[in-house]
């Protein structure tokens, strides 16, 4: 049976940590094997989950040694393995999961940046382009599909997760439209409005990330006869006029895209409309090394970054928005509230 040792000494540590690395290649493995998915609420052989995940028992076991160690699956006195609260989130059909997360921090690209990392560090800029000769998002939807997949589905995820948590917060009292712009497959915007049936909203994204909008929000769906779905880039320009504008977690990119994307908005909205920005902080989170380590692939990518309070502050004032309120959403993201000034 597995025992980890709950607080290694500062060599052990470290010893650790430059191993990371196969941390997150084993569990991005049971995420590819599906290994949760096959091991219900009871305690399963070796064998009978190696016959499930079509695998070698031998192999699968030290898997799942190497995982047990980090709290992922637990094994038995028997040998057996159970799952654990971590282990059930990497099931596909768990409400919480984060199958498609873990699978997106590991994808293959990001084996062949990490090692860079330090002449990002250098030259404070991306070191993507220089390993695949395409700026990223381009190299995702043309040169990588399945990446590009497991991108979709993970942000569907995240956004989908905190999208209640949103329509929680904004009081929407008297506006009449809104729009959520870079809004993925529009979870938060369908969240807005079924909570407000007086409301009508427009989704701004990708073309190839809106074809595939939430059912609610498309033709015949719950919500149809409500949405606008609007294909385009925001660093390009924003058509759409609207009561309130929700940007949620886009404006990591490098500074010179999240200027655009604010000008476009600004030169899209009406003096007094509304301009929420969400975003979860590097500086104010109680997840700050999954945070960190995000800020560090989002320079490694994009040369974007996580922002601290006062970055965004900074961004949100250049672009020529009035701040008002600051609050958080849940655990993990802060709204911003502005307005455009007459």
């Amino acid at each position: 049976m597995t025992t980890v040792d709950p607080a290694p000494p500062p060599p052990m540590r470290l010893r650790e940590l430059v191993f990371g690395a196969a941390c997150a290649a084993a569990v991005r493995a049971a995420a590819r094997l599906g290994v949760a998915d096959a091991l219900d609420d009871t305690p399963m052989s070796v064998e009978d989950l190696a016959a499930a995940v079509k695998s070698q028992p031998r192999t699968l076991r030290r898997l799942l040694r190497a995982l047990s160690c980090q709290g992922v699956f637990a094994e038995q006195p028997d040998g057996s393995f159970a799952h654990t609260e971590m282990s059930r989130l990497l099931r596909e059909d768990d409400p919480h999961s984060l199958r498609y997360i873990a699978l997106w921090c590991t994808e293959p690209w990001t084996w062949d940046v990490w090692p860079k990392l330090d002449e990002a560090v250098r030259s404070g800029g991306n070191v993507f382009e220089e390993v695949y000769g395409r700026e990223f998002f381009t190299y995702l939807n043309e040169d990588a599909p399945q990446s590009a997949y497991v991108f979709n589905r993970a942000m569907t995820t995240s956004s989908r997760q905190s999208a209640q948590d949103v329509a929680d917060l904004l009081d929407l009292t008297g506006a009449s439209s809104v729009a959520d712009i870079g809004g993925g497959q529009g979870h938060v915007l369908a969240s807005l409005l079924e909570r407000h049936p007086g409301l009508s909203g427009t989704l701004l994204d990708l073309p190839g990330v809106v074809e595939n909008a939430d059912p609610r929000l498309r033709e015949g769906g719950t919500l149809a006869s409500r949405v606008r779905v609007v294909p385009g880039d925001c660093r390009q320009d924003i058509p759409v006029q609207a009561d309130v504008y929700v940007i949620k977690n886009i404006l990591e990119w490098d500074d010179d895209s999240t200027r655009r994307a604010l000008a476009n908005v600004r030169k899209a909205a009406r003096p007094g409309a509304r301009v929420v920005v969400i975003e979860n902080l590097v500086d104010d989170t109680p997840s700050m090394r999954f945070t960190t380590a995000m800020d560090l692939l989002l320079l490694l990518n994009v040369g974007g970054a996580k922002h601290t309070r006062q970055s965004m502050v900074e961004r949100l004032t250049d672009a020529g928005l009035v701040i008002g309120e600051i609050r958080p959403v849940n655990a993990y993201l802060h709204a911003f509230e502005c307005t455009v000034p007459a």
